[in-house]
């Protein structure tokens, strides 16, 4: 009996001696395209046909584009699984491969620590205001001329997190060695045991009552532009907020004119609206951290990610199920 093909969309940058062992139970393939037109292409010649489980990373969509509904309808009608190796998966249209039979993992908690620890370094950061003393320093100007304001310590402080999932629990115990409180608004309240004590909030309350507001909810059709203009109104004057969810989560026109306005003291951001183009009006604004997408970005947790994944990639061949199902398709 012929073996399953797996195709691999992207690169396997860490667990090598992993994603080769599963050629044990599977033919591992990958294409020659460089552009999805070439993709496309590639596809209806059929040299895909017998795929039945695509691995594929975030900078596949280089070669592919989005996993959108135009891409989905002409792949082959065998492939029943997707791994994602990411948490967020805003590059695929979950609907569309649910219409089309193709079920879709992601990797949901290996991602926890290494994000909420670019989380805390930007709430340290923006509290502090150090990015504009760490501009001056580099500039020959010391703390700068004249001094920065000063900046505000955690303690004390009033975290709201929006989208108090794995990343936004693990915030929740490192802001608490800070001395910060949480609260939080998720579509509904956590379990006692989760939510770990935080206090559950509308989504008016969070904005209104927190001197530190975190994003780390997923990004959809739903939450595109869930903080805008009418948010920034209703928030604290003088809040701090930090982004390391994706960047469509906040419209960032209205971000650069509640920072001009005062109303947003200053912030941290790791993800952007058009990656990996900024936007000016946060480029040119010294209260305003910047880090170019690195909330994963060490060694062990690249390899835990791309383990995980091809861990989905095995259950899939071996079990004909997903370890890690996206939330969409879990009672599928």
């Amino acid at each position: 009996m012929a073996k399953p093909t797996v195709l691999l969309l992207g690169e396997i940058d860490h667990a090598h001696k992993e994603w080769n062992a599963l050629s044990s139970i599977a033919e591992l393939i990958e294409p020659k395209a460089r552009s999805r037109e070439e993709f496309i292409q590639e596809c209806k010649s059929g040299a895909f046909d017998k795929v039945s489980v695509a691995y594929r990373t975030f900078q596949s969509v280089a070669i592919t584009g989005l996993i959108d509904e135009e891409l989905v309808a002409i792949l082959p009608t065998g492939l029943k699984f997707l791994a994602h190796n990411g948490a967020g998966y805003d590059q695929i249209d979950v609907h569309a491969c649910t219409k089309h039979d193709i079920r879709v993992s992601n990797v949901p908690t290996a991602v926890d620590d290494a994000t909420a620890d670019v989380n805390m370094f930007l709430i340290l950061g923006a509290l502090r205001g150090f990015n504009t003393s760490m501009m001056a320093l580099r500039n020959g100007h010391w703390k700068g001329s004249p001094p920065p304001p000063l900046g505000h310590d955690p303690q004390g402080k009033v975290l709201g997190i929006l989208g108090m999932g794995g990343i936004g629990r693990n915030l929740m115990k490192k802001a608490a060695a800070f001395g910060m409180t949480t609260q939080y608004y998720n579509r509904s309240p956590l379990s006692e045991e989760l939510s770990g004590g935080a206090k559950y909030v509308t989504f008016d309350e969070l904005l209104a009552t927190s001197d530190v507001l975190s994003l780390n909810l997923p990004l959809n059709k739903q939450t595109r532009h869930i903080i805008s203009t009418k948010e920034f109104e209703k928030m604290k004057k003088g809040v701090v907020i930090v982004n390391t969810a994706r960047g469509a989560v906040m419209d960032e026109d209205a971000l650069v004119k509640a920072l001009e306005k005062g109303t947003v003291w200053s912030c941290g951001l790791d993800v952007f609206e058009e990656e990996p183009k900024v936007h000016p009006g946060l480029v040119a604004n010294p209260n305003v951290m910047l880090v170019p997408h690195m909330g994963t970005w060490t060694v062990e947790t690249q390899t835990k990610m791309e383990n995980w994944c091809i861990d989905n990639v095995r259950s899939a061949v071996e079990k004909g199920v997903l370890k890690s199902p996206v939330g969409e398709q879990k009672d599928l």
